[in-house]
């Protein structure tokens, strides 16, 4: 086929948008798209329309027609094809099929059109292959900007460290030779990321700023820490920085440690000693089956609100069998949690801090083993006549776990409409802006283990990939709880509360 040139239209043959793959005027094309309209005959439906010269190859698009003008020796049948794909095209880019849309997306249709067409040649291209080409995806741009950031926030991480050194010399030379609180520093906020060595790494935040009392000399040293070490405010304004610079921020397919507040209420009766048992999971699964890497990092978090319960040990109950890594905070006696599994500081005369998230114990799983996946995903896509017909299914293989708001979200092609779904267990919610087909599971427990989904839609096998999970849970994945709080003196139990999560950082099958 030798195609003349590609153009959007309106009904009365005025040119919104026309890429020519072959030498012409613009007076010449104008000329052809505005006879194109009079050679139409009303009541018959036809797409094409021959002169002699030329063939208008056409589909209407509500009030648009699409047109392609070719040769009169042009194959009709490839024309028609290459019509079909680029009136699949024009929806990529512009969410209404109006003039002014169209004009608005002018360009990004003009570089789609050139990955259709060559010189006057179709090339051998589908919608997905259109879509990666122009959008020009680099994986070393991507490591670039990943190894930019992570340059930035090292940088910002020793300047904390810095002004933190000058504010201890400053505060030392203002106390002219008072004693230094040994406690200051003790504590973690939550769970952080963990490096992939097999050394966990802790990250120390001070306790927070205490009110300017005569009294609050305990306090004294570290009052300024909390403001240096804000690091959810810090990573904000990074990201806010970072859009302002036009970088584009990703959001995790997964929830976060930080999001297990929004995912989980929080207890409704908190004692005067409140435990977080925290644990994420990241896991990279193949299509095929084969476990990748799974990574699971747990801790428990201590807060007492009480200075008469800050003399006080935890007893630990360790069932897991899997493997773990554990790790203790460097003032938590070591050699007494690995004889006795309980948690007390090295010094008993002292106190754990008041009013702080203080990281007592943390473990860390590293595995391949694809016994130890909790849930599995089988994606069975097969060519069809019409497409492809995708047949999903889950199992949970930790029968222990209960996870919650399960949601499964399959990539889907853009541009062909949304997917018919047959066979189905639990809801489904097709995200046209996004193109993903959201599979929801409200819970996924031993008495609903195995689940199904079966949807037909146009695509290829590799449109469907990669699949995310994401769920929460309030039971953990490694057997590790706190079975009794008691006092240092006189070993009485303490009334204590306690909260429970799993979640997802990232749960990806390739």
């Amino acid at each position: 086929m030798v195609l003349l040139a590609a153009a959007v239209c309106t009904k009365a043959g005025k040119a919104i948008v026309s890429r020519q793959f072959v030498e012409m005027t613009r007076t010449r094309i104008e000329g052809l798209l505005a006879a194109f309209p009079k050679l139409m005959n009303t009541g018959k439906q036809h797409t094409f329309v021959e002169t002699d010269s030329v063939r208008y190859v056409y589909q209407p698009l509500e009030k648009l027609y699409m047109v392609l003008i070719t040769t009169k020796n042009s194959n009709i049948l490839e024309d028609l094809e290459t019509l079909r794909l680029f009136s699949r095209v024009i929806p990529e880019y512009c969410r209404v099929l109006e003039e002014s849309e169209i004009s608005e997306h002018c360009f990004d249709l003009i570089f789609a059109f050139d990955e259709i067409v060559a010189l006057g040649y179709r090339e051998n291209v589908n919608l997905a292959q259109i879509r990666t080409f122009t959008e020009m995806d680099s994986h070393e741009e991507k490591v670039f900007r990943a190894v930019r950031e992570t340059q930035e926030r090292e940088a910002k991480a020793e300047m904390r460290r810095k002004a933190k050194e000058l504010q201890q010399a400053r505060r030392d030379a203002e106390r002219s030779g008072k004693k230094v609180p040994a406690f200051g520093g003790f504590g973690s906020a939550g769970m952080t990321s963990v490096s992939s060595g097999s050394i966990i790494t802790d990250t120390i935040v001070e306790p927070e700023k205490p009110k300017v009392t005569p009294a609050a000399v305990r306090a004294s040293g570290p009052s300024k820490a909390l403001k240096l070490g804000a690091k959810g405010k810090e990573v904000d304004n990074f990201v806010d920085k970072l859009k302002s610079e036009g970088e584009t921020i990703m959001p995790s397919s997964g929830k976060r440690g930080s999001d297990v507040s929004k995912a989980l209420p929080p207890p409704v009766n908190v004692e005067s000693v409140h435990l977080r048992v925290e644990e994420k999971i990241s896991l990279t699964c193949g299509r095929d089956g084969g476990l990748q890497n799974m990574e699971v990092l747990g801790m428990v978090t201590l807060r007492v609100t009480d200075d008469k319960n800050g003399r006080i040990r935890l007893m630990i109950n360790n069932n897991d069998n899997k493997g773990l890594q554990l790790q203790t905070h460097p003032n938590v006696d070591k050699k007494l949690f690995t004889a006795e599994s309980v948690i007390g500081l090295k010094n008993p005369e002292k106190s754990f801090p008041l009013n702080n998230d203080v990281g007592v114990l943390k473990w860390r799983l590293q595995t391949t083993d694809e016994s130890l996946i909790p849930l599995t995903i089988n994606c069975w896509p097969s060519e069809s006549g019409t497409g492809c017909d995708v047949n999903i299914e889950y199992e949970l293989q930790e029968e222990s776990l209960e996870l919650n708001d399960v949601v499964i979200s399959i990539p889907v092609p853009s541009g062909v409409g949304a997917p018919v779904i047959g066979d189905l267990d639990g809801e489904y919610k097709h995200d046209g802006r996004r193109n993903v087909l959201e599979w929801c599971l409200p819970v996924i427990d031993a008495n609903n283990k195995t689940g199904s989904l079966e949807f037909s839609i146009a695509g290829q096998p590799n449109d469907f990939f990669p699949i995310n999970v994401s769920f929460v849970s309030k039971r953990n994945y490694c057997d590790i709880q706190v079975t009794k709080v008691a006092y240092v003196d006189g070993d009485s139990a303490v009334r204590f509360s306690s909260e429970t999560s799993f979640v997802v950082d990232k749960y990806e099958i390739l």
